[in-house]
């Protein structure tokens, strides 16, 4: 069988050469021909929907399995009565917002769609694809175009007329060329028989746009593992290995930096690699095909069935892939990848997260910073950071020299004295020196974290807010407590009076300041440091449990 090709890129040329070949196109799916069609989403293979044998071919084609349905494709809202029973007025509310567009929903089929296209099943999938082309071929045709992915079945999906011809040059009647694909993975199926609306296949119409619409939206187990035998797939994409190219892939998820790093750690001489753009670099030697950015959705969109389907013309024995977190286009990227894993996922763990932890003298700072450490984590004193770098770093040392001039000994060690007379009788000096303090430290706290990965880190910072530190945490805590219990406590722990404890307390900044500028408070009333170390725990393991899930649903997880 010669495949004909149908160059519809351009459609500035001659309206009447435009309008002889959809009609000469639209006549192979009248005449139970199979046709290759763009969308906006990947190429689909086409055949009249009510042709039950015309349907066949598509599996022949495909290889693909009996029982896997069928989407109908329509040119607008106006078919679904045509092939469609106890249509919801919700559904044509769907319509209205989002065809054409990249959303299928699974409907009461009519009697008039032959079992062929639904796989037996009493409900089909509809939708209407949002391409201009291919709209105009299927009103020429007059009829529903079923088609699924243009690729030979369980293969990466086609976002090009090359990508079809690679798969089915030969085996189908002709390939209509509408250039590429602009969102580059299959519609979202959601399946309007049952209440709530559930999710079946994630795809280009994120499931935050649909639950703006219907409220909750539940997601088919589907999504996220494999169907087990017996189970009967409601929609394409929901049973079988599918989107695999030629080599097995493993997915690692998790925050971009530790997958990278996991990647890197599992390489071997045969490997390639699928991962964000600013990753690249790491994989030097290694066949590298990329995503896009980690924060570049759709983009990644477009690209990961191009990227799965490059190796197989490579020599690569084995693949691993970065996954991008669930939310918007990223639940679909998500899932093709897993599918094209076969669902063989290493997970690289959560990105760290860092608490700043800022608070007055006396307020308990020192048990809460003792609860991050009792929950694995790590503690970074701003302070003792500082100190260290005024006796080792070179640069810090020549920009307080610069600035405060004959600060330092001949020895050329500072005179911390003589440099605390001059900052602390001059707000403007004492500012001056902070900000160079802050310049310095930030970036060094930045390196330890990087050099000593953890999962936990609070960075104990009595500036915090006012320093910028802040920036580099997750959230801010103030630690405050009643100012007659923080005398009581600075009393017994340091050996002073009680005129001297509220001078202190009263150099310092209020509470309120600290509640006002902070994400968080954490409240001590606690009447011993091991009581408070007890309730800091709780806190801050409900807060970090509450960061992370965060992290998951926006890494953007984009």
């Amino acid at each position: 069988m010669e495949t004909r090709i149908f160059d519809l890129r351009d459609t500035k040329r001659p309206q009447k050469e435009v309008e002889d070949q959809i009609g000469a196109a639209a006549a192979i799916l009248r005449e139970g021909g199979l046709l290759a069609i763009p969308t906006e989403t990947v190429y689909g293979l086409g055949a009249n929907a009510l042709d039950g044998e015309a349907v066949k071919k598509i599996f022949a084609a495909k290889g693909r399995p009996q029982d896997n349905p069928l989407i109908i494709h329509v040119p607008g809202q106006q078919w679904l009565a045509r092939y469609c029973v106890d249509v919801p007025p919700i559904a044509y509310e769907l319509a209205r917002r989002f065809w054409p567009g990249p959303l299928t929903m699974i409907l009461k089929r009519s009697p008039v769609i032959p079992d062929e296209t639904t796989a037996g099943l009493d409900t089909v999938g509809v939708r209407c694809p949002d391409h201009t082309v291919t709209l105009a071929v299927i009103r020429e045709a007059g009829v529903p175009v079923a088609a699924p992915s243009a690729n030979a079945s369980g293969r990466p999906s086609c976002t090009s007329a090359a990508d079809v011809l690679e798969d089915m040059n030969g085996k189908i009647d002709g390939v209509v060329d509408g250039g590429p694909c602009t969102v580059g993975v299959e519609s979202t199926i959601l399946d309007m028989t049952c209440q709530p609306p559930r999710l079946l296949r994630p795809g280009g119409l994120p499931l935050e746009e649909l639950e703006n619409v219907l409220g909750r939206v539940e997601v088919d187990k589907a999504v996220s593992e494999p169907l087990q035998d017996g189970e009967k797939p409601r929609a394409p994409g929901m049973k079988y290995r599918h989107y695999a190219p030629k080599a097995p892939v493993t997915v690692i998820t998790g925050a971009p930096e530790l997958s990278a790093r996991e990647i890197l750690r599992r390489l071997g001489p045969g490997s390639g690699v699928i991962c964000f753009d600013e990753y690249a670099g790491l994989f030097d030697g290694h066949e590298v095909h990329t995503l896009g950015s980690s924060g570049d959705k759709l983009t990644q969109a477009q690209r990961v069935f191009d990227a799965l389907r490059s190796f197989d013309n490579s020599g690569v024995t084995e693949i691993f892939a970065q996954c991008p977190d669930n939310r918007g286009l990223g639940l679909a990227i998500n899932n093709r990848l897993k599918k094209a894993a076969g669902f063989h996922v290493v997970d690289a763990g959560a990105a760290s997260v860092v608490i700043g932890i800022t608070g007055g003298t006396g307020a308990g700072k020192t048990s809460a910073l003792q609860a991050i450490e009792d929950l694995g984590g790590r503690v970074l004193d701003c302070d003792a950071v500082y100190h260290q770098m005024l006796r080792e770093d070179r640069e810090l040392q020549e920009a307080i020299r610069a600035e405060f001039g004959g600060v330092f000994t001949r020895e050329g060690e500072l005179d911390r004295k003589k440099l605390g007379e001059m900052v602390f009788s001059s707000k403007e000096r004492l500012s001056r020196l902070n900000d160079i303090a802050f310049r310095f430290v930030k970036p060094e706290l930045e390196r330890r974290m990087a050099a000593a990965p953890c999962r936990l880190w609070a960075i104990d910072a009595i500036s915090l807010v006012e320093s910028g530190l802040g920036q580099l945490c997750d959230r801010t805590v103030a630690v405050t407590s009643p100012q007659e219990l923080r005398v009581r406590r600075i009393m017994a722990r340091d050996s002073i009076d009680e005129r001297y404890a509220r001078m202190r307390i009263g150099a310092q900044k209020s509470d309120q300041y600290f509640r006002e500028h902070c994400d968080c408070e954490l409240e001590n009333r606690a009447e011993t440091a091991e009581e408070f170390r007890r309730q800091a725990r709780a806190f801050f393991g409900k807060l970090i449990a509450s960061i992370r899930e965060d992290k998951d649903n926006n890494h953007e997880t984009a």
